[in-house]
């Protein structure tokens, strides 16, 4: 018997439409852990969520970490075979990553798509939000060994297995993270596979389209690079390190802990 453990990271949520959407996550995929993970949430809204009438784990820091350092941390916490991690503004369907995390086992990690062919999307971004989103789509398709259609949905699923191999080569703490993620699994030869969903543009995000996209391009050439070390690149390997000195997430976070 496999187990599940879904980790939501949430900055400035909707704690109403949070709690529904925990509810729905609940219902459809019964997780044997499904984990909250705050970011610089006032006492207000800590305590609105902990006493939602469901079984969540709640972990809460007084500052912003980042999606990926979030994410990170959940997983950690986790001991589960099989682990998912969906956008808290609820624009991942439950039904979605249910079937997202069904492609586990034939794939060691499944990643939702808004930008197949198959998928569906409900509402529309802005046209500078798909402008953007779609043209890095296309330039990391060039760059990385995964050909996808989307790299930045914010729903994602992948074997216990796949994570205690791919975790030491994350660094990125904030949304590139997704992008890093999928680099690295590609890079030391995890089968990705892609999964076609229904994703509604949910309003009220915290992403500036312009910074972030800026900020991705250079995770993105970031990934590349260490991703070429990672299969011995020469030419990358003689490039100095993208992040010379810094540590992975995991490390970062015992190294933290340690100075609390």
């Amino acid at each position: 018997m496999t187990s599940l453990g879904v980790v939501v990271p949430a900055f400035h949520p909707d704690v109403d439409r949070l709690n529904t959407y925990l509810e729905a996550l609940h219902s459809k995929l019964s997780p044997h852990v499904l984990r909250v993970e705050l970011d610089a949430a006032d006492a207000e809204t800590q305590e609105a969520v902990a006493s939602f009438d469901l079984p969540v784990e709640v972990h809460s820091v007084p500052y912003r970490r980042g999606k990926g350092a979030a994410i990170t941390e959940g997983f950690e916490s986790l001991d589960t075979d099989r682990l998912a991690f969906v956008d808290a503004d609820g624009s991942t369907p439950a039904a979605e990553l249910a079937r997202i995390v069904a492609k586990l086992g034939a794939a060691d990690v499944a990643v939702g798509s808004r930008r197949h062919p198959d998928a569906r999307v409900v509402g529309h971004q802005t046209f500078a939000r798909r402008f953007l989103g779609d043209g890095f789509a296309w330039l990391a398709r060039r760059l990385l060994d995964a050909e996808l259609y989307d790299y930045q949905c914010g729903a994602k699923a992948l074997s216990a297995d796949a994570w205690s191999r791919v975790r030491s080569h994350l660094y990125e703490s904030g949304f590139a993270w997704d992008i890093e993620l999928v680099a690295m699994a590609a890079a030391i030869g995890l089968e990705i596979e892609e999964v076609p969903i229904e994703w509604e543009d949910m309003p009220g995000s915290t992403v500036d389209p312009i910074s972030t996209s800026l900020s991705l391009g250079a995770a993105l050439l970031a990934a590349r690079h260490r991703a070429k070390r990672l299969q011995d690149s020469r030419i990358h390997g003689a490039i100095a390190a993208t992040r010379e000195g810094s540590l992975p997430l995991v490390e970062r976070e015992r190294a933290d802990d340690g100075g609390r």
